[in-house]
């Protein structure tokens, strides 16, 4: 069965980036020795699923981001990559989700961005959250979870302070009982 994971930072007022897409607003936390247990998350994961704008973000950066780990990037534009790692997918998540997982991958990290996560959410097929909340009220840009968000019943499963004044919280989606 596959499990996919919502793996991301917010700010304190709920944004994932800037209204331009941009996340300079993270750097801040870059602290020698401190990953907020990215290395670890990073291993316990197979494939990445991220949408077309967050892929974009991702290529600017000097090395591609997601090593060693296939990529599927959900666009309806005609993207193209010379990279054997990433391939595009223009498929209802439900479809890709069934998809990815007929191609043996199992612990998917659902990157973003935020229409990505909304699809994702809208159909419960988010299974675990984990967000690390930055401490910066940013008063606008791309929300974590834009409305109309389904209602969704949370179970905590551990959180962690970090000296930067970041909080990660990490939930599991409860079943419907």
């Amino acid at each position: 069965m596959t499990k996919v994971t919502l793996y991301i930072a917010a700010s304190l007022d709920g944004y994932i980036a800037r209204s331009d897409g941009g996340i300079d607003w993270l750097s801040f936390l870059d602290t020698e020795g401190e990953d907020y247990g990215y290395t670890d998350f990073y291993e316990s994961i197979d494939a990445i699923v991220l949408g077309s704008k967050t892929y974009e973000v991702g290529l600017g950066f000097n090395e591609w981001p997601y090593p060693e780990k296939k990529s599927f990037v959900f666009t309806q534009r005609p993207l193209q990559s010379n990279r054997e790692d990433v391939t595009f997918v223009s498929d209802t998540v439900e479809p890709a989700l069934a998809n990815i997982e007929a191609q043996g991958y199992e612990n998917i990290w659902l990157v973003g961005g935020g229409a990505l996560i909304n699809s994702f959410l809208q159909h419960s097929l988010i299974d675990e959250y984990i967000i690390s909340t930055i401490p910066i009220i940013l008063g606008g840009g791309i929300r974590l979870f834009a409305p109309p968000s389904p209602e969704e019943k949370l179970e905590l499963i551990n959180s962690k302070q970090y000296s930067t004044g970041l909080v990660q919280t990490h939930y599991r989606r409860k079943e419907n009982v």
